[in-house]
């Protein structure tokens, strides 16, 4: 798939920019085969609405977002696919329709799965339809005349979170993917001798190191040499049933001044959230801003394949610039990359723990996670 942006012609530029007419985010051109200033700003626009790296680059996840833009809920048959699962805004229409009128569509992600599946045909079974798992003519005729039991707020809060009550505060048991950026031939960002996908591996491997000594079952997502694709790490992680993922990576800018740490979970930005999710990015980048003192750049929603893909909470933490001297010094110390371990630790204790027997932001420590699991066993 070819990589579009400014300056480039050609009919897939036209049709890029079509898909932005339609959507009436663009407007037409003379030379509507040329990728120019506009184009590119509306591009970023549409980017940014979609929850993607908002760069003006129409690559794979761009070209995925526009194609599944086009999609409203009506316009073709939508059933569950095994080998090639339908995405679009009209499955996510769907998927929050049902999840209104109480039926557990699982998350509003726009990806027709076995869960969404299996929502649509409760919601068929109760009202008198054919029970085939198809939202046709009928089914969707019939989910725009029923008036919702709910409407507004977050539909699936109750249901993650006593989720999360029944696991219970202990984490042995807990199942985790760990998953350490790049790697393999892709190295990720490479600066003075400092290497992304080297750095996320020896953090993920002291991550499961402290994750196994609580009871909890850590697994990576990779060997030192692979780099699987985001579809396949996030496919990885809804195989192996786990409770969560944690995806580790490094950030990088132009300028030399950009520094400090984010995370980032599942979330369209208007409305579509992983609450799970949106509550551990958040612990995780309290602890990491209160231990390593780093410049908070917050917690942001977004649709990566990673985060949009996984059927358990995923979180994305981008800890330092390595584009920026102080946060590359400091995260090439093996004792600095210790303290991260431990706050990513501690943040997903505390989800678990829903605010009881809790400490203070930064001053939970390994060793106090280890007391508690110990006290818990006893």
């Amino acid at each position: 798939m070819r990589v579009l942006r400014r300056g480039d012609t050609g009919q897939a530029v036209a049709e890029v920019r079509s898909t932005l007419v339609a959507l009436g985010m663009a407007t037409p051109a003379q030379e509507a085969d040329v990728f120019d200033a506009q184009l590119e700003h509306a591009v970023r626009a549409f980017q940014q609405r979609r929850g993607l790296i908002t760069d003006g680059v129409v690559g794979p996840a761009t070209y995925r977002a526009l194609r599944d833009a086009t999609y409203s809920l009506g316009g073709r048959p939508l059933a569950f696919l095994v080998s090639a699962p339908l995405t679009g805004d009209d499955v996510l229409t769907l998927q929050e329709r049902l999840l209104e009128l109480g039926y557990d569509a699982g998350r509003s992600n726009g990806v027709f799965g076995a869960q969404t599946e299996a929502a649509l045909r409760n919601f068929q079974r109760d009202y008198g339809l054919t029970v085939d798992g198809i939202c046709g003519p009928q089914t969707v005729r019939a989910l725009r005349q029923l008036s919702p039991r709910a409407r507004g707020g977050r539909p699936v809060l109750l249901r993650e979170q006593e989720r999360v009550r029944r696991a219970g505060p202990r984490l042995r048991g807990k199942r985790i993917v760990i998953d350490p950026g790049h790697g393999g031939d892709d190295p990720g960002l490479s600066i003075g001798g400092v290497c992304e996908a080297d750095l996320m591996w020896d953090l993920a491997t002291r991550l499961e190191g402290k994750m196994v000594a609580t009871g909890m079952e850590a697994l990576l997502s990779r060997g030192p040499d692979q780099c699987p694709d985001d579809a396949d790490r996030a496919h990885f992680a809804n195989d192996t049933g786990a409770d969560l993922v944690l995806s580790l990576h490094t950030d990088g800018n132009r300028s030399p001044h950009a520094q400090g740490v984010a995370a980032f979970h599942f979330g369209t930005g208007n409305g579509a959230t992983s609450t799970l999710g949106e509550a551990m990015a958040g612990l995780i980048q309290r602890e990491l801003v209160m231990r390593t003192g780093m410049r908070d750049c917050g917690a942001h929603p977004k649709t990566w394949d990673m985060l949009r893909l996984t059927r358990c909470p995923a979180v994305r933490i981008e800890i330092g610039y390595l584009t920026n001297e102080e946060d590359r010094r400091r995260l090439s110390e093996p004792a600095f990359r210790d303290v991260v371990a431990e706050g990513i630790l501690v943040a997903v204790k505390r989800l678990y723990l829903l605010g009881q027997n809790d400490q203070p932001t930064g001053t939970f420590t390994f060793a106090d996670v280890l007391a508690h699991e110990l006290a818990k066993a006893e």
